[in-house]
Parts: structure tokens; sequence; C-alpha cells
């Protein structure tokens, strides 16, 4: 969660708070969650390593989670149709 607080204190008021809306949160809620040591849900994980650019990565907010396989994981059939154009 260090990594989390780092980029938050990084960010001017402006593009942190553009920053919390895209992860479907606000500044209070990522900040008590680093304080008391409070894990974070699997979705607010990916939301924050996709809209930090990779900056905090969900294996740094929850290392109990197996990312490496989902990282790996080949997408279904229907996601390749759609992301490629063809569905």
């Amino acid at each position: 969660m260090e990594k989390l607080l780092a980029y938050l204190n990084s960010l001017r008021k402006e593009p942190r708070q553009r920053f919390v809306e895209r992860c479907s949160t606000s500044e209070a809620y990522l900040r008590k969650a680093i304080s008391s040591g409070q894990r974070l849900g699997e979705g607010l994980c990916i939301k924050v390593d996709r809209e930090s650019g990779g900056a905090v990565r969900c294996e740094d907010l929850r290392p109990d989670v197996d990312w490496a396989y989902l990282r790996d994981a080949p997408l279904p059939q229907a996601t390749q149709e759609v992301a490629h154009g063809l569905g």
C-alpha cells in the first residue's frame, strides 16, 4: 500500500481527484484503507493498476491474489473477437 500512498501524494489535487473518480472511489476511502491496512477488493486493485498506468500494480496492493495467473490467462474467445473488431 506504500506505493499507492506515494502515488496519491505525487499527484496534484485536480489529477488526484480525476484518478479516484476513474477508479470509482474516493481519496478518503483509499487513504483510510491505507492507514488501517484494509485490503482493497480485486476490482478496485485492477482499476488502480489501470488508471495509474501501472505505477501501482495489483501485486502491490494484494500480494495474496494470483495476479500472474490472470495476466497470463488467454482472453475468452468472445472477448478476443470484440478486441479485434470481429464481434
